[in-house]
């Protein structure tokens, strides 16, 4: 029975992680493989997720790295600017490389670098006029993507994923102090 077949006819289809754990069951029934149910999905699940994203975004000749820049110059709000410390704090932009992505934006027009008034030594990433529609444009599209990529949940499965992967965020962050970190 193929996969849509199965789905017809009220069969569950054995994703990949399924195949993964059964082999370990046979290969070493021994061991726990529980957390594969959730982590290896997430893994996978973000693989795809990624794969879509990057190309979504390749399309507006921007990498991924370049439109986190642009959407968190974009939620700073008027005048949509920020110094690089502070992009590398809003959360979606490492610190590694912040200046490269800063110098690619700038080449191609949709950032300026300002500094202070009141002090020279601060410098700022703006979004240019041609950002900020290019930030509007593909932002809008990038949430129609992932809508996209969601219509197979409900609303309400939406909001109880959602919880949970905070709480499953929280719970990864608090086990850095266990064996192997630090």
């Amino acid at each position: 029975m193929t996969g849509k077949n199965a789905a017809k006819n009220g069969a569950v289809r054995k994703d990949a992680v399924a195949s993964i754990i059964e082999d370990w069951a046979r290969e070493r029934p021994e061991l726990d493989t529980s957390p594969l149910e959730v982590l290896a999905r997430l893994h996978r699940t973000f693989l795809r997720y990624n794969t879509r994203l990057t190309s979504a975004i390749d399309q507006h000749g921007l990498a991924v790295a370049g439109f986190d820049v642009l959407t968190a110059l974009r939620r700073a709000g008027a005048p949509y600017r920020l110094t690089a410390g502070q992009l590398a704090d809003s959360g979606l932009v490492s610190s590694a490389g912040v200046t490269l992505r800063i110098d690619r934006l700038e080449k191609d027009g949709l950032i300026v670098r300002e500094r202070d008034a009141d002090d020279r030594r601060v410098v700022y990433s703006r979004l240019t006029d041609a950002g900020l529609a290019k930030v509007d444009e593909v932002f809008a599209e990038h949430l129609d993507n992932e809508r996209r990529m969601l219509a197979g949940m409900s609303p309400a499965e939406c909001r109880q994923l959602a919880r949970l992967l905070s709480k499953l965020e929280r719970s990864i962050e608090e086990s850095a102090e266990g064996p192997g970190e630090g």
